[in-house]
């Protein structure tokens, strides 16, 4: 019996090179097609960031629109490593001339108004000169037109937590009128930010009382700085939120 004949087939030689070279071109093409999507994106990103700003009005965190004094306030706000040098700066955007109560003069303001950096964030510090009557809880009518400056950034500010904290001076020491005393002023400021329309879920209130002075009770100066409201805003970033 003869032997089969064995079926030869063609030599491919260096047909799969045409085929290796068509892959790497598709490779190429949607690579090069990649990095041009990704530098449309950047350019349309940076457009989107400065045009309202130019505008007046940047969009608010959340729904509707702040002004764009009020961002800048807040952004401000959010860098505590920042506020020693730009406490005056923030000052003016907060209270300019024209919304200061009539009785009321810059030079007043500014000695009894200060921004604090805190471990947490930020501490607007006000004394009750500009809050409340003498030995009183109530805020009066010029407490109320400050206050309600804060409003738009506390809106704005809308992930960050906020302590308000009561302090008296040590005229009658450690006496439970005091703590009490400190206790209702922080929760007057609170019930008007409640009112305002700011989440209760983000208010913390409390009365310190004498502890923590922030000047000597030894003069008459020093125990009106000391008898105080701080809105203590938590605006450190602690493991990808607010602390």
């Amino acid at each position: 019996m003869g032997k089969k004949k064995q079926k030869k087939f063609p030599d491919p030689g260096g047909a799969w090179l045409v085929t290796f070279s068509d892959l790497v071109t598709l490779l190429l093409t949607f690579f090069v097609l990649l990095l041009s999507m990704a530098s449309m994106d950047q350019s349309f990103m940076t457009r989107v960031t400065i045009t309202p700003a130019e505008l007046g009005f940047l969009s608010k965190r959340g729904s509707g629109k702040v002004t764009a004094k009020v961002t800048l306030v807040s952004e401000l706000l959010e860098r505590p490593w920042e506020v020693m040098d730009k406490q005056n700066r923030i000052k003016d955007l907060l209270f300019p001339d024209d919304v200061l109560p009539p009785d009321m003069d810059r030079s007043t303001l500014d000695e009894n108004l200060k921004v604090l950096a805190k471990p947490e964030g930020v501490a607007l510090v006000l004394t009750d000169k500009l809050l409340f009557p003498l030995g009183a809880y109530e805020l009066d009518d010029n407490a109320k037109v400050l206050l309600h400056q804060f409003i738009p950034v506390l809106e704005y500010l809308g992930a960050a937590d906020i302590n308000i904290s009561g302090y008296t001076d040590d005229v009658g020491g450690m006496n439970p009128s005091n703590f009490e005393l400190s206790g209702q002023r922080a929760m007057a400021v609170l019930s008007y930010f409640v009112e305002q329309g700011i989440s209760n879920q983000r208010l913390t209130v409390s009365g310190y009382g004498p502890t923590y002075p922030m000047f000597s009770n030894t003069t008459p100066e020093g125990r009106g700085q000391n008898r105080r409201v701080e809105i203590l805003i938590k605006t450190t970033p602690h493991l990808g939120g607010y602390s």
